[in-house]
């Protein structure tokens, strides 16, 4: 991989991730006995910052947390990871977002609490993004701010990822914005207006793919947790297949997923290259407990799947998005 130019923008949520885990997941009204708790950084932008970061990328976070030791704690945190922090705002009157976090059997729930994250406010012309540079977002953030944010990156030539989640089918007109969507199977069921099951094969996830697309250089990646990913670009589609791995906590395998992209597509523009780094760096997340505790290193990743990554054969498709 050749050295990165220009950086990582993340404009996203910062939150504390609070994680029981349990043999299974309770049922209403049942009060179940948990076996371990936990607290993890998390929020998607900052775990999507962190994954960045830990891929090698200079990497910018643009967030907000409350005047209270979790927000200490996160923004302590991101700066360990190498991320630049200069733009985490502190909020007096709002707490540092948290989720909440069930995890049973390797699957998790989640509610999250938004808190100072509901207050970032992004004004025009208030980032620092250059030509070079990848600026990406999701939605646990105010509208307004992730889409100053990209028509700013727009301005300058800059490229923009949406990590469209939470879903939200508000967002459909706002699209156009986006260069790369990245979905789940459950967001682009939303998007697209289609509904989507768990058993839906290459050719529904393309047709509905193709009913989020917005123009015709726009990509729009589905990934589909231990069935691997989809992408759809210009050029056709192109599939790679999940590693099996053994799966101990999949909480934050999607955001791991989007920062690491973010990071290799940064480094030389090929969506080849950035899907298989993605791919393998979330398949070493979903070995570790926690969400931006379990983002891995680039090496980390190299060790355990350097084969992979230089063998891009594994992509079946149109072989070019």
């Amino acid at each position: 991989m050749s050295a990165a130019v220009g950086k990582v923008v993340v404009v996203g949520s910062i939150n504390v991730d609070l994680v029981v885990t349990a043999d299974r997941f309770p049922r209403p009204g049942e009060t179940l006995i948990g076996t371990s708790f936990a607290r993890h950084p998390g929020g998607k932008g900052a775990n999507q910052a962190i994954a960045a970061a830990g891929m090698g990328a200079r990497t910018l976070m643009v967030g907000a947390v409350g005047a209270d030791p979790f927000g200490e704690f996160v923004r302590e945190t991101l700066s360990q990871a190498g991320v630049d922090t200069g733009l985490v705002r502190t909020v007096p009157d709002a707490p540092t977002g948290i989720a909440a976090i069930t995890v049973a059997g390797g699957e998790n729930s989640i509610v999250v609490v938004a808190g100072a994250n509901a207050k970032l406010a992004v004004e025009d012309g208030s980032l620092p993004i250059e030509p070079d540079d990848v600026v990406v977002a999701q939605l646990e953030i105010p509208c307004a701010s992730w889409t100053a944010a990209f028509k700013a990156a727009r301005v300058v030539g800059a490229t923009t990822i949406l990590n469209a989640a939470p879903a939200s089918a508000e967002i459909a007109g706002l699209l156009a914005l986006c260069d790369i969507v990245v979905v789940n199977e459950i967001e682009l069921g939303l998007l697209s207006g289609r509904s989507l099951s768990e058993a839906a094969d290459a050719f529904d996830l393309l047709e509905a793919m193709r009913a989020v697309r917005r123009a015709s250089n726009q990509v729009v990646i589905a990934t589909r947790g231990g069935s691997g990913l989809i992408a759809l670009g210009p050029d056709g589609a192109v599939e790679i297949a999940a590693h099996k791995v053994p799966v101990i906590d999949s909480t934050g395998a999607g955001d791991c997923f989007v920062g690491a992209f973010a990071a290799g597509f940064l480094a030389d523009r090929d969506l080849r290259r950035a899907l298989a780094l993605a791919n393998a760096a979330a398949a070493v997340s979903v070995q570790r407990p926690g969400a931006g505790s379990s983002m891995p290193s680039r090496e980390e990743v190299i060790e355990q799947f350097g084969a992979a990554l230089h063998d891009l054969t594994q992509l079946r498709g149109n072989g070019h998005l």
